[in-house]
């Protein structure tokens, strides 16, 4: 049974009301979407700016509720569920994110910041002291930097507190939204290795969002390519790098620097032209296919939705119908 699995997702934002409180415009952030995770399994979500990542972090984590379809965790359907049914699947949720500076109180020391979920949820304070000193060593960090204020650190050792923090209710799964892009790329290899490293030796299921593939890449068992809330392509991590399908998947592998050129230079098959024009609001999604206006193969039938269908592997899903294809 998956650890994880959103069905049919969607999630609405009024953005603008009249005088009397009628929605004048709504967002669509999520369209349709549908997902799952198995238990100790990596799974990458990437896209633009705007393609409803965060978004669907926010609904994993219950931090906001899914306009329609289902969010089950667990086994237990979580998309509505009162705060107070809630709150004891919460310790199996936890959350790393994306600023090691802002997610940090900066008056408190480390020890403090790491035992905060375990005092919480009512753990007794002999085993708080002992479970900080044993994550903080999990994440390569000495016991001694519990009586340190965040200050005193890196930003790469920020991001480990904010690990340790997370790890501290040994959780089921982490939901990492952007959680190395603010660090130097030296770093961010660390923080991807120590993650990878903490996955195999506790099962932890890992929910990784990224803008950027190469990152991805280097961490997840399959990936989830989105734009503008759809999901418009999920395979393996080695379906989606050696045979990328559709032209959006395609395009982001092609800004991707060491996909783009050979050991002689000379250009590869899967690079492409830069996509035109600006990802639309979604304020606005053009008519059908989401893609159609910066899709270098569109036809005129793309202006109906096409569905998330099987391709030629296992698991390899795509949206749309003339994938493969070269512009």
């Amino acid at each position: 049974m998956p650890l994880l699995q959103l069905v049919d997702v969607e999630k609405e934002f009024v953005v603008r009301r009249s005088f009397f409180g009628v929605a004048r415009a709504t967002l669509r952030a999520l369209r349709g979407v549908s997902l799952s995770l198995e238990p100790g399994e990596s799974l990458g979500i990437v896209g633009e700016s705007g393609c409803g990542k965060t978004t669907l972090a926010r609904l994993v984590l219950r931090l906001s509720e899914p306009s329609s379809g289902s969010i089950h965790f667990d086994g237990v359907d979580i998309s509505h569920l009162a705060e107070g049914k809630l709150r004891p699947i919460r310790r199996h949720l936890q959350a790393v994110f994306q600023d090691p500076y802002g997610s940090l109180d900066p008056r408190m020391r480390v020890g403090d910041i790491v035992a905060e979920p375990l005092r919480s949820f009512g753990v007794p304070a002999g085993e708080r002291e002992r479970r900080v000193a044993e994550v903080l060593g999990t994440v390569g960090l000495s016991p001694e930097a519990a009586e340190s204020f965040p200050h005193a650190f890196s930003g790469g050792q920020r991001q480990r507190i904010g690990i340790a923090r997370a790890l501290a209710l040994r959780p089921k799964l982490l939901v990492c939204d952007e959680a190395v892009s603010a660090l130097d790329v030296s770093i961010q290899a660390q923080i991807l290795n120590l993650l990878g490293d903490i996955q195999k030796r506790t099962g932890l299921s890992l929910l990784f969002i990224s803008h950027n593939l190469a990152v991805v890449r280097h961490l997840c068992h399959r990936i989830a390519v989105m734009y503008l809330g759809q999901v418009v392509e999920l395979a393996s991590e080695a379906d989606l790098f050696e045979r990328p399908t559709h032209p959006y998947t395609r395009a982001l592998l092609s800004a991707v620097p060491e996909l783009r050129f050979d050991p002689e230079s000379r250009r590869t098959a899967r690079e492409m032209a830069a996509l035109p024009g600006e990802i639309p609001s979604p304020l606005d999604p053009p008519e059908g296919c989401g893609f159609r206006t910066r899709c270098p193969i569109a036809r005129e039938d793309c202006r109906r939705p096409p569905a998330l269908v099987p391709w030629s592997h296992p698991g390899h899903e795509v949206r749309c119908p003339y994938a493969g294809e070269s512009g």
